[in-house]
């Protein structure tokens, strides 16, 4: 009698159970999968991370369609990856680099990022002074090509800049109509030079294989910030007959850009570090890309995984890493597609070095460039030129 009871008892309890667990998966299925789903769509797109990274602009500022954009760029989409804490702080000059440091460290960031070669030695200290904290600089080689002992908790960011200044060369000197080129440089230094001798080592490439010779007209501004000198200097050079100027001077490149745009049909202007092309839709012929928004990136989210942070080395992205460096997009824009199909089939010469690409004036020569070309140095560094500026306007 017992049993049977038992028997009709757990009958009952099974049945109540069937019934209700039906009644909640018919009703709460869907919910409970939407719910589970948003769960994992919002883990996905912003995914919780302790980290607090910030950064330090140089002079150029976060505007400055150059290089320090790209860097707030890759930690913005960085920051929308991974989840991290992102902040910045602008210099408007060398007298901000410090105290922009200490709001940072006030603020107890785990990494703290500089931008520019006028930073090195701040940065240097900042991290000797503070080895809890990781710090990366752009564009500064901390440890001087291997001979001096960086600090352990600072990683430096450099670009073979010299190798898609090459490219944009090799396309000034296949598209060139009067045989003429510039460049305007912002501040000399390891950085810039590299843009400078690979852009004329990649012109002289071209004349070579067209048979003719190419001037190329040089000058730098003297610092990455003033628009106005940048704007004489390329008006100079538009007058003096050259019909392509490349621009290596972060802000004050915008000046070229803008006197590119004035001059008119026929006067272009080549971009740096990013697709400037907006800029100037009808006069910007290719850029220079230097993607320090990819090589952020690829740092933070190592970081964000859980990788040990490369303190005390130097990253150096060059053509062979994806996306790095090379052309902009929008080349096809002005550039013919013989052209552009014969600047890549340079990319694999240049990463094998069967193409030796300069980056300095030493390996300029070193490697057998400026024999044939008239390498012309207009303006430069003296009181004359600037006489000849202010007589010009």
């Amino acid at each position: 009698m017992k049993r049977k009871s038992l028997v009709a008892l757990l009958l009952a309890f099974t049945l109540l159970l069937t019934a209700c667990g039906n009644g909640g998966a018919k009703n709460n299925k869907p919910a409970n999968n939407a719910e589970k789903n948003n769960k994992n769509s919002s883990q996905e797109e912003a995914p919780k991370s302790d980290l607090k990274v910030g950064f330090v602009t140089d002079e150029g500022g976060i505007n400055d369609e150059s290089f320090n954009q790209g860097v707030w760029e890759g930690l913005q989409k960085a920051a929308n990856d991974f989840g991290l804490d992102a902040s910045y702080q602008q210099s408007k000059d060398e007298n901000d680099y410090r105290p922009n440091f200490d709001t940072l460290l006030d603020d107890e960031k785990d990494l703290i990022i500089g931008a520019g070669f006028k930073m090195g030695g701040t940065i240097i200290k900042e991290a000797q002074a503070n080895p809890d904290v990781k710090f990366a600089i752009v564009d500064v080689d901390p440890t001087n090509e291997g001979k001096d002992e960086a600090p352990a908790n600072l990683l430096g960011i450099m670009f073979k800049a010299q190798e898609p200044s090459f490219m944009v060369g090799y396309i000034a000197g296949q598209m060139t109509k009067t045989d003429k080129v510039g460049f305007v440089g912002g501040q000399e230094g390891t950085i810039i030079w590299g843009f400078e001798y690979g852009y004329k080592a990649g012109v002289e490439y071209a004349a070579k294989e067209l048979g003719k010779k190419i001037e190329i007209l040089s000058q730098y501004v003297g610092d990455f910030s003033d628009a106005q000198k940048g704007k004489v200097i390329a008006n100079t050079m538009y007058q003096n007959g050259a019909d392509i100027v490349f621009q290596a001077a972060g802000g004050a490149g915008l000046g070229v850009i803008e006197s590119a745009k004035e001059q008119g049909e026929g006067k272009w202007v080549i971009g740096v570090d990013k697709d400037q092309y907006d800029l100037a839709p009808d006069n910007v012929l290719t850029s220079a890309m230097k993607n320090a928004n990819v090589a952020i990136y690829e740092i933070l989210k190592d970081l964000s995984e859980g990788k040990e942070f490369q303190g005390g080395t130097t990253r150096v992205f060059g053509l062979q890493d994806a996306e790095a460096v090379g052309i902009s997009p929008s080349t096809d824009k002005h550039v013919p597609q013989e052209i552009i199909d014969k600047t890549n089939a340079l990319v694999e010469k240049i990463v094998s070095e069967e193409i030796k690409v300069p980056y300095n004036a030493e390996t300029y020569e070193e490697y057998g460039y400026g024999k044939q070309n008239i390498i012309l140095r207009v303006l430069r560094h003296s009181f004359f030129t600037y006489f000849y500026i202010k007589q010009m306007y």
